[in-house]
């Protein structure tokens, strides 16, 4: 797994931005350089918490050692309210950690689409569409349709949504890949045990600190009136825009948009996104391969399992992590395994 905190790394990178915000020129790019400076600081925050916790280790070793030679009551409450003290700062120190990846601060674009299964897929596919709504509620977050696709008797074919927050990429990348379903179906008049599956793709939306660029000869863009069911996602009197990418065959499509020039700018900052999360996944394998790790779940693979049906738990099939409650899970209750996912990555 990759080590996202090494010190030597991060102190030399440091002193590399410094110089670089030291130059004459260095503002006559102000978005690059509020991003240098943003990156900069997280990266000093985490050096010096990094030495902080090296200070409190130091000290509740001390604290230890003059226990061994002491049965004092006092002194051992003592050690014992400075190891419950450094514990909370090595768990904030680590969450830090877990949330320092270049993408992590930036929000995200999630796609759903169901799998084979017709009404019962979609049923799915709607079903988590709520709940990573209901996530982001949790949270803070803010969610924007980009484009929703109704099925025709129940839940969706499709949908692109964009998640707005603090660290929201760095939170929701754990969500990537095929999630699976195991209930009684409410469609089967028979109450017969399906199986669904639907996949999640979780994006860094595509901002400024990225280099990406498109020529526009490379776009195939077809502009059509809006469809679809409308009601709360969809404004029926706007131009819809799908726009193809023809080197990578990517295609994006947005209809919920106030003018067909709106809808132009969402497909374009969606293909961008696209073509980043593309990017990411290229230097994954890279240093999978440099590394000579196999990796059992490949990107886009199925993640968990969620059983409604003989018996209840949702289960992550990356880490282990379980959970009996179904419904809490269902509810946007996602946090224990998100930090399971996160806490891999560092192992």
């Amino acid at each position: 797994m990759a080590n996202l905190f090494d010190l030597a790394s991060k102190s030399e990178i440091i002193k590399k931005n410094e110089e670089v915000m030291a130059s004459a020129d260095f503002w006559n790019d102000q978005k690059k350089a509020q991003s240098l400076i943003r990156e900069t600081n997280a990266l000093k925050a985490l050096v010096e918490n990094h030495a902080k916790l090296m200070e409190s280790a130091e000290e509740l070793n001390a604290g230890l050692d003059e226990l061994k030679a002491s049965l004092d009551p006092e002194l051992q409450e003592l050690v014992e309210d400075e190891y419950r003290t450094f514990m909370k700062e090595f768990e904030e120190f680590e969450f830090q950690v877990l949330l320092s990846g270049p993408y992590d601060q930036h929000n995200v674009i999630m796609e759903i689409h169901p799998g084979a299964g017709g009404t019962e897929a979609m049923d799915w596919a709607g079903m988590l569409y709520r709940m990573y709504c209901r996530y982001a509620e949790r949270k803070g977050y803010k969610v924007t349709v980009l484009d929703y696709q109704e099925g025709e008797e129940a839940g969706m074919k499709s949908c692109s949504i964009l998640i707005e927050g603090p660290m929201a990429y760095g939170y929701l990348k754990a969500e990537n890949g095929v999630h699976r379903l195991v209930r009684i179906s409410p469609f089967d008049s028979n109450a017969r045990r399906h199986t669904s599956f639907a996949s999640v793709e979780v994006m860094p939306q595509f901002e400024d600190d990225v280099e990406i660029e498109i020529d526009e000869k490379d776009l195939d863009i077809v502009t059509m009136r809006s469809s679809g069911a409308g009601g709360q996602h969809i404004n029926k009197t706007d131009s819809a825009v799908r726009m193809t990418h023809k080197p990578t065959g990517i295609v994006v499509f947005c209809q919920t948009q106030r003018s067909q020039i709106q809808n132009r700018e969402a497909c374009l900052n969606m293909l961008k996104s696209k073509l980043l999360q593309l990017k990411i996944k290229e230097n994954e394998k890279k240093m999978a391969e440099i590394k000579g790790e196999v990796k059992a779940n490949e990107w886009g693979s199925q993640i968990r399992s969620y059983v409604f049906c003989p018996y209840t738990m949702v289960k992550d099939l990356r880490t282990g992590c379980e959970a009996g409650n179904v419904n809490a899970v269902m509810d946007g209750d996602l946090d224990e395994f998100v930090y399971s996912y996160l806490r891999t990555q560092i192992q």
